[in-house]
């Protein structure tokens, strides 16, 4: 079939466009690469741009003659919704299987410009990736369809505590003490114009008081105290402290419904109101829905800092002169009482606080449950196997680097992340603070390791093969009975690969991810862009980066059949500690051996990581009894 175009003019007149041109050739079956296989199949048809380019306009396609030559030249590829179905109509001209052409693009890469109506543009990028790409052809029924699945599988993590996570963040309110910590993700520059979530002058300073009691060295002359904060609990009690004095001050006709107290009348000594803290802990528990374990930890936190002799809050009575009253929570003879005798006030709520955190206790309920999203994982016979299969699928989909340097490059941290993060149990903290010293650079002593409070990946020449080493100081349990007061120390072993792709990423790909930047000299480091302000990855993004892997690699997606398991859910890198621990009780029974591959105890995994139910330990007992009859069978 041909199609005449005609033209006014005079000139000779152009050829005829033929649907489906004679192959002069038959084709040759060990083409690869798309490049290569378009321009074979152009040449076998005796097609060049520009006579491919009109065969596409006739039939509707808007694909330009340089775009083919770049296709044809490999120095670009088709990537968006329109590229992809000009892809099929050469597929369909040259009369080629479904798919011949457009199965050699490569893995690792989202179809851009899909069109979803009435979806943001930030949604839209979250959703490319996991979009199918013939998902502008399909119905608006299947779309929609198609759509809702992945919001609530992939990208809101699908159990009810991620969805009402994922609901109550679209409505900040909480104040951000993040910039008084050394290291904290804004600065305090006194410049920077206040923001809506920046506390007021007089709290942030209470609130430096307090967080400098509690992480410094040594107490200032006249205070005492019971044990200090480290990094992680300074910055959980920060946040935590943030979101209640937010709630004081959100509007109550907003979604919040907060107190309303004006910014002006903030300050820690409301928390020797026991009025104020019943109104903050029935409040948690009216946008929640019951009373989790948070609401008691807050209540602690409360007699802690009001308790006799070395509470900050008991031993600051200045801050008296500034609580005022509280509409039906402090009145006036509040007020008084509390000025004039504050070491009493102090010790009421310590009292109070003690009694509703037991009351908490008792009905407290958990909305987290910490297996949920990987139960399919943990309900394999071998749960590190099957998590195994994610890093299989990061290798598969990996971007071309000659054409996505970067995305590459974050494939291959990605990698890295999972498997190192599987050899070695750590926690997060532990893993993404992790130092680097290339083969043949001098290692970092122990002395200055315990002093960073931070472990290091390092070559081990002696050994021939890369290590782990951390000082016991930087775990959070560094008193444990696992460490006996010695660090940690692992050879990790080459398999997989693991060491090739250790060097090629500090090699060549982790240079692409900080373009240019400082070196923090961590393992893992972010990708740089414009506005990045530091390299490292904070606790925050970390996670959000192990949760980004999981969503595009772990979970199985039925529309794009990319995914490694079926039924998985988005998670962090804790997840893989009770992936490790459940693994060793399977094969075991112990939960002692299991302890060693997270650095714990066995009452800690037997409380916290292991699942090892009652089949489990039945099946493990079977294969030792079963071994008697195959004996003698």
């Amino acid at each position: 079939m041909s199609t005449e175009v005609r033209r006014s003019g005079p000139g000779r007149p152009p050829r005829a466009v033929v649907e489906h041109p004679s192959a002069l050739w038959d084709r040759v079956g060990s083409i690869r690469g798309f490049a290569e296989a378009l321009d074979a199949e152009m040449t076998r048809h005796g097609d060049t741009a520009w006579s491919l380019h009109k065969a596409l306009a006739a039939g509707g396609e808007t694909v330009d003659r340089t775009t083919i030559r770049a296709w044809r030249r490999n120095t670009k590829a088709p990537e968006n919704a329109s590229s992809l179905k000009a892809v099929e109509r050469i597929e369909h001209r040259y009369r080629l299987p479904p798919g011949y052409l457009k199965s050699r693009l490569g893995p690792g890469r989202a179809v851009s410009g899909q069109e979803i109506k009435g979806v943001a543009p930030a949604e839209r990028r979250r959703l490319a990736w996991h979009l199918p790409d013939d998902f502008a052809s399909r119905s608006p029924a299947q779309q929609s369809e198609i759509v809702d699945w992945v919001r609530s599988s992939i990208l809101t993590g699908g159990t009810p505590y991620h969805r009402y996570h994922a609901a109550i963040s679209k409505h900040r309110f909480a104040f951000r003490f993040d910039h008084l910590q050394e290291g904290g993700r804004r600065s305090p520059s006194p410049s920077r114009t206040p923001g809506a979530f920046d506390p007021p002058v007089r709290l942030g300073r209470e609130m430096a008081d307090l967080l400098h009691f509690k992480t410094c060295t040594l107490t200032a002359v006249g205070f005492q105290r019971s044990g200090v904060w480290n990094e992680e609990t300074a910055s959980q009690k920060l946040e935590h402290l943030g979101l209640m004095f937010g709630a004081l001050y959100a509007a109550p006709s907003g979604v919040t419904a907060g107190l309303g107290l004006p910014r002006d009348q903030l300050t820690f000594a409301l928390l020797v109101s026991p009025a104020l803290w019943d109104w903050y802990v029935q409040w948690r528990e009216r946008r929640r829905g019951f009373y989790t374990r948070w609401e008691s930890e807050m209540l602690l936190l409360a007699a802690a800092l009001t308790r006799s002799g070395t509470g900050w809050l008991r031993q600051r009575p200045d801050l008296a002169d500034r609580l005022t009253p509280v509409e039906g929570l402090v009145t006036e003879a509040d007020v008084s009482s509390v000025r004039a005798d504050w070491d009493a006030a102090c010790e009421t709520v310590h009292a109070h606080a003690l009694a509703r955190a037991k009351e908490i206790q008792r009905v407290a309920r958990v909305h987290r449950d910490p297996f949920e999203a990987v139960l399919p994982v943990l309900e394999a016979a071998s749960p590190v196997g099957e998590y195994r299969k994610i890093t299989d699928e990061i290798l598969k989909r990996m971007p071309d680097p000659t054409r996505h340097p970067r995305a590459a490059a974050e494939s291959v941290r990605s990698f890295l992340m999972l498997r190192l993060g599987l050899h070695l149990g750590l926690r997060q903290k532990n893993l993404r603070q992790l130092l680097v010293r290339r083969r043949g650079e001098s290692h970092t002593g122990e002395r200055e390791l315990e002093r960073l409070r931070r472990g290091e990946l390092r070559w081990n020449d002696r050994d021939g093969g890369w290590e782990v080493f951390i000082p016991c100081a930087a775990f959070k349990n560094a008193n444990s009975a696992y460490f006996s007061k010695r660090p940690f120390r692992l050879l990790l072993p080459d398999l997989g690969d693991l060491y090739r792709w250790i060097d090629a990423y500090l090699g060549v790909h982790r240079a692409r991810l900080l373009n240019g930047a400082p070196d923090p000299g961590v393992f893992f480091v972010k990708t740089v862009k414009s506005i990045s302000r530091d390299p490292a990855y904070s606790q925050q993004t970390f996670y959000e980066a192990w949760r980004l892997t999981i969503q595009r690699y772990g979970i199985y997606n039925p529309w794009t059949g990319r995914g490694a398991i079926a039924g998985l859910l988005a998670h962090g890198p804790h997840s893989v500690r009770d992936v490790l621990a459940t693994h060793i009780l399977k094969q075991t029974g112990s939960y002692e051996q299991a302890s060693y591959a997270i650095q714990d105890t066995a009452t800690t995994v037997a409380d916290h990581y292991g699942r090892f139910l009652p089949q489990d330990k039945a099946a493990l007992a079977a294969q030792v009894l079963n071994r008697v009859w195959e004996a003698n069978g």
